[in-house]
């Protein structure tokens, strides 16, 4: 039973991020787009965690966090390059 569920919230998972890449491709706008990125970031962590559930195994831990992390930094690089037009100041301000 409980097998089940984890292969059906796959599925569940796996068909959110096609929903998500359709998005992130046809996008009306750029922010659309970057919304569409992190989402698949986040889904893919969870899709990481629903089969590291599955297989009973803590190795896959390392891997969600950098993905977090990667995910987490790529939103804010997209962020700031929309704000400011450059994801890296020169400081002479």
């Amino acid at each position: 039973m409980m097998s089940t569920l984890i292969v059906a919230s796959l599925v569940i998972l796996s068909l959110a991020v096609l929903g998500c890449l359709i998005r992130l491709l046809l996008g009306p706008s750029i922010p659309d787009r970057i919304a569409a990125l992190d989402t698949i970031g986040i889904l893919l962590l969870s899709i990481i965690a629903v089969i590291s559930i599955l297989l009973g195994t803590e190795a896959y831990f390392d891997i969600i966090l950098v993905i977090g992390v990667l995910t987490f930094i790529g939103t804010t690089a997209f962020a700031r390059y929309m704000e400011r037009g450059v994801v890296i100041d020169a400081g002479d301000e």
